[in-house]
């Protein structure tokens, strides 16, 4: 037997659900079992003619919620897209233009290469690796027996050759009065000299007188023999006084050269002494060697001192890093560089900082590109030609507030991006670009 299932709904309406088979003892069992809910009927039933068109106009209405619900959903999502696209074309119509960026940046510093300036044992070591500093601070020290000693030589030297210098100022001193001596004993020559010549012209005259009375016959020959005998020893006496006089002068001569060269040998004393003094502040330099402090403020890098070790003069024992005057340079292409002036603030976008921004300001920019000051620069004069765009390093500050922190070290790498607007003339508006913005009266241009 062939039964039909159908089920009756709430308003009447029938809806056909599907054949199936059975027995005639299965069929009449059915109304028994399942009194309650009369869905099963035979070929024979007939639906109620009011019910049909209520069951045929009736329809799901969950499909078209969900077309609506898209609809907006994509209508939404198409205005947001149209907002971001204005409003990214309008930054960069008024900002975005005008920055200039590149990732070739890293952090630098005035890093200072800690050497031994003597040849010494290396005798404490005062700090460790990564350890920071001020001006001034005891680093290491070295063995400074040897220039302790080679101090005390130069200061016995230096006694001794003051010794020296007195003994010849005394000897300059003794010479005072042998050069008065030999003065006096030339004006005392000087002095026989005249009365020689005196006596030797009045004997002369003596002599002609003499002579005269003898021609005449009214003086004798012993008077002339005798007036003559007069004149010959005054004469002499004169010769003698002379020759006493250029005694005297040479005697005089020689004190006084004597004195001359004591004082020459007073001034190379003198200057010798001055050498001497120079050797003393070199060994007390050396001496001051042997202690090696910070030259400015900073923290201890790559440390390769331990005591024992024998360090030579230019030695590396360790690097000083000043984060304090910590800076940027950032290599911008050769393209990027119209707009870049010293002053333009500048982001610096640090990798170590997950991002976060640090303000910058242009220091400088490089005279040449980088490829100028290799080894071996670049010579396209001749051969085949192939053009690179060549890098120019720009020098970036830092404020110091952010290197009070010490948060850039060296070697950090650095997104660099500098604002090239012109702050001083405002803000381009989008009807200024559009050529629409009211031009300045007079009044305002005098402004």
């Amino acid at each position: 037997m062939t039964m039909r299932y159908v089920n009756r709904r709430p308003n009447g309406s029938v809806q056909f659900c599907g054949f199936f088979a059975m027995s005639q003892s299965q069929a009449q069992a059915i109304p028994l079992a399942r009194a309650p809910a009369p869905a099963l009927e035979t070929e024979n039933f007939a639906p109620k003619p009011a019910a049909a068109p209520t069951s045929v106009q009736t329809a799901p209405a969950g499909p078209a919620r969900k077309r609506s619900t898209r609809s907006l959903l994509l209508g939404a999502a198409a205005i947001l897209a149209i907002g971001y696209g204005v409003y990214w074309g309008y930054n960069y119509l008024i900002e975005g233009r005008f920055l200039v960026s590149t990732d070739d940046a890293y952090v630098g510093a005035s890093t200072a290469v800690i050497a031994a300036k003597i040849a010494a044992h290396v005798v404490e070591v005062d700090v460790a690796a990564n350890q920071a500093v001020r001006t001034g601070d005891l680093l290491a020290r070295l063995d400074d027996s040897d220039y302790r000693l080679a101090v005390e030589a130069a200061k016995a030297k230096i006694a001794t050759q003051d010794a020296t210098i007195e003994r010849i100022g005394r000897q300059v001193d003794a010479q005072g009065p042998a050069i008065a001596q030999a003065s006096a004993q030339l004006a005392s020559t000087q002095a026989q000299v005249k009365s020689a010549q005196a006596d030797q012209t009045r004997y002369a005259l003596e002599y002609d007188r003499s002579q005269k009375l003898a021609e005449a016959s009214f003086g004798s020959q012993q008077r002339l023999e005798q007036a003559a005998g007069d004149r010959a020893r005054t004469e002499a006496a004169v010769a003698g006084a002379q020759a006493a006089e250029q005694g005297a002068e040479a005697a005089l001569s020689g004190a006084k050269q004597a004195a001359e060269v004591l004082k020459a040998q007073q001034t190379e004393a003198i200057r010798v002494r001055a050498e001497l003094v120079v050797a003393q502040q070199t060994a007390e330099r050396n001496l001051s060697f042997t202690e090696i402090r910070a030259p400015f403020d900073g923290i201890v890098g790559n440390k390769a001192i331990e005591v024992g070790l024998f360090a030579q003069p230019g030695t590396r024992l360790m690097a000083l890093v000043p984060l304090q005057s910590a800076y940027v340079d950032a290599n911008f292409k050769e393209t990027q560089l119209a707009g870049i002036r010293p002053g333009e603030k500048v982001d610096l976008a640090v990798d170590s900082l997950d991002g976060h921004t640090v303000e910058g300001t242009v220091a400088s920019i490089s005279p040449a590109s980088g490829s100028e000051f290799s080894l071996l620069p670049p010579d396209n004069a001749t051969g085949n030609f192939t053009k690179v765009v060549q890098r120019i390093a720009v020098r970036i500050a830092i404020p110091p507030d952010v290197l009070a922190k010490q948060i850039l070290r060296p070697g950090l790498s650095v997104v660099a991006t500098i604002h090239t607007r012109d702050d001083s003339q405002g803000a381009p508006s989008l009807l200024s670009m559009l050529g629409l913005a009211p031009k300045p009266t007079e009044a305002t241009a005098a402004q």
